[in-house]
């Protein structure tokens, strides 16, 4: 596990990359993070996926400048579904599979804003195999999922500010013929898979519409591993 940079649209940007034990080359996956940015959270999900036999890059779409500067302009991207947050993701899968430990085959995961990024990057053509976690689904997103990869995604029932898009995006995906496992956890709400800050602030976000749950990721995590294993064989 280590910290690297990689040359991305307008300059280097830092990133966390997780290996397997073993020699390789591995599948590779992109981990997109969410509002927060870099954290101990989301390389630890990049170590999920190294300990599951893939290689895992978790670029930090905030390291060309002011924190603040890059949120707006990360929003910004994903409001207009191009820009330089899409193609750093993109830069970011170049990177990976230049090299000799990257079998070439790729997914996408992210959560929150990073969930929304890599439902986007779905039908880019650069990745074989997409997990939003509690992205939001654009209303015309008929229009702007044709030719997606294959997407397992997961929501929160109790997530008051998706209300309704895992059903939205599970017709879209329908229509479009795109192989997907699209999940609702009932007793859930956004941020699941992910824990934000000690444990005494995930035990308070569970009460509410945030935070944490071991058996939803638990689950979520088996059939992310079953559509990477079966996509990026």
């Amino acid at each position: 596990m280590s910290n690297v940079t990689f040359p991305a649209s307008e300059g280097e940007l830092r990133a966390y990359l997780a290996r397997p034990d073993g020699d390789g080359p591995w599948p590779g996956v992109i981990v997109i993070h969410d509002i927060v940015g870099m954290s101990s959270d989301l390389r630890d999900h990049a170590d999920w996926f190294a300990r599951q036999g893939f290689v895992a890059l978790a670029p930090d779409l905030y390291s060309w400048g002011n924190k603040v500067a890059c949120l707006r302009s990360t929003f910004r991207d994903l409001r207009a579904g191009r820009g330089r947050s899409f193609e750093d993701i993109e830069a970011a899968k170049a990177w990976l599979t230049a090299g000799d430990e990257c079998s070439g085959k790729v997914g996408i995961i992210g959560f929150c804003m990073g969930g929304s990024f890599a439902l986007l990057m779905a039908p880019s053509g650069n990745f074989d195999v997409s997990a939003p976690k509690y992205g939001e689904v654009p209303d015309d997103a008929v229009d702007v999922l044709a030719g997606s990869c294959p997407i397992v995604a997961s929501f929160g029932a109790r997530d008051r500010m998706l209300r309704g898009h895992a059903a939205k995006l599970e017709t879209a995906l329908d229509k479009l013929g795109v192989d997907h496992d699209v999940k609702e956890y009932p007793d859930v709400g956004h941020s699941f898979m992910n824990r934000l800050g000690p444990r005494i602030v995930q035990v308070a976000l569970a009460k509410t519409a945030y935070g944490f749950s071991e058996s939803a990721t638990q689950d979520a995590r088996a059939r992310i591993l079953s559509f990477f294993n079966t996509y990026l064989a």
